[in-house]
């Protein structure tokens, strides 16, 4: 009864003020925004009518409706106050009434809203249960209007990043976790000077900035970069480039230099992104990263790497930074070895690569990994392995004479030309046939 009630005085609501602007030829803004929000309060009620329906047969636990809006939570997080919302109802709540808490109307320290993630599993789990299909989210049903909801906020965050370094702090964190949380989040910075709005606390002197905002705006920009359409404008910003460079030198968070290499590689999905970046000095610095950096930073820039060196002409950068030599000094010490030897093995195609592979004795390295992995189902650290003994073997004749003179002993390529994966086979095989090994019993 109260839901009809409500939406008859909805109705008459609209209706006068849909007379009003028809019927006046000078009719106020006041009156068109009236007419606006009795539209959306009708809307509101109706999906929330519609819901309730398929929830008649359904007792909804209490903690599973939002204080807000009365319905099913379909993204539930918490306030600093402790109590559970749906994420766009209390958004748009702070956004009009700022810091209280709508439940306990307590003043709230901060504006940062957690991801309730158990709640969320539990209310899924309660839904399969009783045969109740989770709605979609409010902002599926509203996107227009959550979208300037969240334009609003950003821009309320943007401005608290030029205040006190604390208020610096609170917005960056937030600003991370809405740029991980929400996709159409990241559609809002897909302008450059947004971005460098962002980024006005981390000054050249990075040094000075406190660790966990450095932190935060850095994991930010790797946020926006899973937006495709903010590849090419974080790329194209030199000063961004700048200040992920700064930040893989940075003596900061380990989170720090491991999020700016994760940002290059999200970037370098794109192949002109690969080319910019190339030219900007950031190889050196991943190289660097991945000799000395703990194993998550090391696994993200040698995934950078892997993805930059796509394109040709980064490879030969690689090598020159002395990535070779790093990289089998990794593998030596049992470090993220699929990985380094798939970077490996696509430097090897680069000339260059070769000649820092000879000079380091990667050879018999190489052939003694084939054999301890012989009888193992790692079947690409054998592929890698092979692909780069062929592409030495068919580059540099003492080596080849070096690799014969193994096989003749071992007849390791032999065994892996019949028991490898089809890669590794075909590569084995070319390797034996240069050396003119027989390979009758090969299938």
């Amino acid at each position: 009864m109260v839901t009809e009630e409500k939406v008859h005085a909805l109705k008459d609501k609209l209706r006068e003020s849909v007379k009003i602007i028809v019927e006046s030829d000078d009719y106020t803004v006041d009156a068109a925004d009236e007419a606006m929000d009795a539209l959306s309060a009708l809307k509101d009620l109706k999906c929330t009518t519609s819901l309730s329906r398929n929830l008649d047969d359904a007792a909804v636990p209490p903690h599973f409706r939002c204080p807000l809006s009365g319905n099913l939570m379909t993204d539930p997080v918490i306030l600093a106050s402790g109590q559970n919302f749906d994420r766009a109802f209390i958004q748009r709540w702070l956004n009009e009434v700022r810091r209280i808490c709508p439940k306990t109307q307590q003043v709230l320290s901060h504006s940062i809203l957690t991801p309730n993630c158990f709640l969320q599993n539990m209310i899924s789990l309660w839904c399969k249960e009783h045969g109740v299909e989770l709605p979609k989210p409010v902002w599926d049903i509203h996107g227009e209007k959550l979208a300037e909801d969240h334009r609003l906020h950003m821009r309320s965050l943007l401005y608290k990043l030029s205040l006190s370094v604390s208020e610096q702090k609170e917005a960056a964190k937030e600003l991370r976790q809405l740029t991980k949380r929400i996709p159409t989040f990241r559609t809002l910075f897909g302008d450059s000077e947004v971005i460098q709005l962002m980024l006005r606390p981390l000054s050249p002197g990075t040094a000075s900035v406190d660790p966990e905002l450095h932190e935060d705006l850095i994991t930010t920009l790797l946020n926006l970069s899973i937006h495709d359409n903010n590849k090419r404008v974080l790329a194209e910003d030199e000063k961004v480039i700048s200040l992920l460079i700064e930040s893989l030198k940075y003596s900061g968070t380990v989170e720090t230099r491991s999020n700016a290499a994760a940002a290059i590689f999200s970037m370098s999905a794109i192949d002109a992104n690969r080319h910019i970046i190339g030219k900007s000095g950031v190889i050196k610095y991943l190289v660097d990263l991945l000799e000395e950096g703990h194993p998550p930073a090391m696994r993200d820039a040698a995934s950078a790497l892997f993805k930059l060196c796509y394109t040709h002409e980064n490879k030969g950068r690689t090598v020159r930074e002395g990535a070779v030599q790093v990289i089998l000094g990794k593998i030596v010490d049992h470090v993220l070895v699929d990985e380094l030897l798939a970077l490996l093995a696509l430097l090897s195609s680069h000339h260059m690569a070769v000649e820092a592979l000879v000079n380091h004795g990667a050879v018999p390295f190489l052939l003694d990994i084939l054999r301890e992995k012989e009888n193992t189902s790692e079947e690409r650290i054998k592929e890698n392995c092979v692909v780069i003994l062929c592409t030495i073997c068919f580059n540099d004749r003492e080596k080849r004479r070096e690799i014969g003179e193994d096989e003749m002993v071992n007849g390791t390529l032999y065994e892996l030309a019949q028991r490898g994966n089809s890669r590794a086979q075909r590569k084995a095989r070319a390797i034996l046939e240069s050396l003119h090994v027989p390979q009758s019993s090969t299938s």
